[in-house]
């Protein structure tokens, strides 16, 4: 989906540190798992009586992850999306609450109803639906700088040799369970996948654990046994890679990815980070928090990363150094520092700039590292 295409972890894994408050090795061996052992999910609702300031993460793209086919507003505003492929004819339409998939050769027709909108639409949205009683992803996707649909990055571009090829792709295995554990909040338990128990979007116990027995902690005063987790405390490494990365795919995931090299992982943030020269330390002012507030709605001006930089970067080389302070001086700027050491990059079949994340001194014509 948007966030990953690999079969990697869910974020609700966490619930041993959650319920126990151990840690042990958990992030090292973490992988798809949301054992609530009993525990149960409040809502963010639950969430906004204490932590209003928080709360504005509901409102970002991440709590926008999924939308379940009623509320996809994309289809609402568009109407109709079509899409040709030699002699097949893919249309999206509205029809009530219901959205309609429908794949036509000119001679014979499939239509199934959209049940989920993967992704929140500013680059794309992916559609799940429901064919011979398995999961499919469809062959084609919105993308927004076409405002139109166009085929779902992953999937071959070549001509179906069948109305049931022209579909699009199943998804078995445990990648149901790992599509939705990133993208909605409670869908997983265990190792069971429960849709009827999903929130959409990524929300705040898709993060922090489901909130039962924070909230009886909290009602009885007991705030140094809060009962909930918070990624926060992490480490700087440990945060983007064990926790960030299993969502937006860590190095290691991104190691096991067959075709993933060069500019077709530049989508994976903490992969890229790893391989950063002189980055891929514990130190929190490089974790994906040291720029990226969860509860914010994304900066996009350059301008914003440049205190950021600073914070390790000296700003001339006449500048003493510091225990705190020691990396060299930029010799060109101190200013809009991530649009030359962080350019944005064109994937291909994506229809959008990504930022690299692989920090360093681009040279122009060099090739996108690996």
């Amino acid at each position: 989906m948007w966030a990953r295409l690999s079969k990697i972890g869910v974020l609700c894994g966490l619930l041993a540190v959650v319920c126990y408050g151990q840690r042990d090795d958990f992030f090292s061996t973490w992988r798809p798992n949301s054992e609530t052992r009993g525990i149960h999910f409040v809502g963010s609702k639950s969430c906004v009586e204490c932590h209003a300031k928080e709360a504005k993460q509901l409102q970002t793209p991440m709590a926008q992850a999924l939308e379940v086919a009623p509320d996809c507003r994309i289809v609402t505003a568009a109407g109709k999306l079509t899409f040709r492929n030699g002699p097949y004819t893919y249309n999206l339409s509205r029809q009530g609450a219901a959205i309609n998939y429908t794949i036509s050769d000119g001679k014979g027709s499939i239509t199934e109803p959209i049940l989920y909108c993967f992704g929140q639409g500013h680059v794309g949205q992916t559609f799940v639906f429901r064919h011979n009683d398995m999961l499919y992803e469809t062959r084609v996707s919105y993308f927004d700088k076409l405002h139109n649909l166009d085929f779902t990055i992953g999937h071959r571009t070549t001509v179906p040799a069948s109305l049931e090829d022209a579909l699009g792709r199943a998804i078995a295995g445990d990648e149901p369970q790992q599509c939705f554990g990133c993208h909605t909040t409670g869908a997983v338990q265990g190792t069971e996948l429960k849709l009827d128990r999903l929130t959409p979007g990524v929300s705040c116990e898709a993060c922090h654990g489901p909130g039962e027995k924070h909230l009886i902690a909290m009602k009885a005063k007991k705030l140094d046994e809060p009962e909930i987790f918070n990624p926060g405390g992490l480490g700087g490494h440990e945060l983007s890679q064990s926790f960030c990365g299993t969502c937006h795919t860590s190095f290691e995931q991104a190691m096991l990815l067959p075709g993933q090299s060069g500019i077709n992982n530049i989508r994976f943030q903490p992969y890229r980070m790893f391989n950063s020269r002189g980055h891929n330390t514990n130190d929190p002012r490089i974790s994906c928090l040291a720029c990226h507030d969860p509860h914010e709605h994304l900066q996009k001006d350059a301008a914003f990363y440049d205190q950021k930089c600073l914070a390790c970067h000296l700003t001339t080389g006449k500048e003493a150094k510091t225990e705190r302070r020691s990396a060299p001086a930029c010799p060109v700027s101190t200013k809009q520092c991530a649009s030359c050491h962080m350019p944005k990059v064109e994937l291909n079949g994506m229809h959008a700039n990504f930022t690299d994340h692989w920090i360093r001194i681009v040279k122009s014509g060099e090739p996108v590292p690996r």
